[in-house]
């Protein structure tokens, strides 16, 4: 009698590269965007002359008698300038440089990971030492290079994976859930195949630079 030979379990799907993919996609876009938010501001420092100024003014409110109570030979001060304001820059410019360097302050990736910024395109590249539990890879050295479309139709703004090369070897597409070719902006940040990104107008990679424009 023939042994039935025993179902062989399916081979589950690494979730690795899109992971990878999902990283890239949210740094491009999330690290401009906060090194526009989180511009410095500067503190206000006081003249030893103000100071003392400002110090007989706190005296005399705690005594109740301001503002009666001025400071001892106090210069008069003249009256303020009406203060303006003038909106921020739309524009996010971020040098290769300062990409990488954002990426090694803000996360844990700067020695696995690192960008490189061509026309019209953004390369990526790969290296860190896989889990030694996950089975035939690990604890071999990964390997990886990826290369990502930049452009801006109709308004829309779109990151496209053009390849995955692991070890040396293109990946293909069946294997990346046919990634290849789709806007992943759209898919991971727009919220759907042909999704917008919110708050942006609009993106474009040269050799170098990355600039993004802000929507009003």
């Amino acid at each position: 009698m023939n042994e039935v030979p025993p179902a062989v379990p399916p081979r589950r799907k690494s979730c690795l590269v899109p992971a990878l993919i999902s990283v890239i996609v949210v740094l491009l876009v999330g690290i401009g965007v906060y090194l526009w938010i989180n511009r410095p501001i500067k503190p206000v420092q006081l003249s030893a002359e103000e100071k003392q100024v400002v110090l007989h003014k706190v005296e005399a409110i705690q005594r109740g008698d301001y503002p009666q109570v001025e400071a001892p030979d106090a210069v008069p001060t003249p009256t303020p300038a009406e203060p303006t304001y003038e909106k921020g820059s739309r524009e996010i410019i971020l040098t290769e440089k300062e990409l990488n360097g954002l990426l090694n302050e803000q996360t844990t990736l700067g020695d696995k990971l690192q960008f490189e910024l061509a026309t019209d395109a953004v390369h990526a590249r790969l290296e860190t030492d896989l889990d030694k539990d996950l089975p035939v890879v690990g604890g071999k050295r990964l390997k990886a290079r990826a290369r990502f479309f930049v452009k801006t139709e109709n308004g829309v703004p779109s990151l496209v994976l053009d390849d995955l090369t692991v070890w040396g070897v293109s990946v293909p597409n069946d294997w990346l859930a046919q990634l290849k070719g789709k806007d992943l902006l759209g898919e991971i940040l727009g919220g759907g195949k042909g999704g917008k990104v919110a708050g942006i107008e609009e993106m474009s990679v040269e050799p170098g630079k990355l600039k993004i424009k802000l929507k009003e």
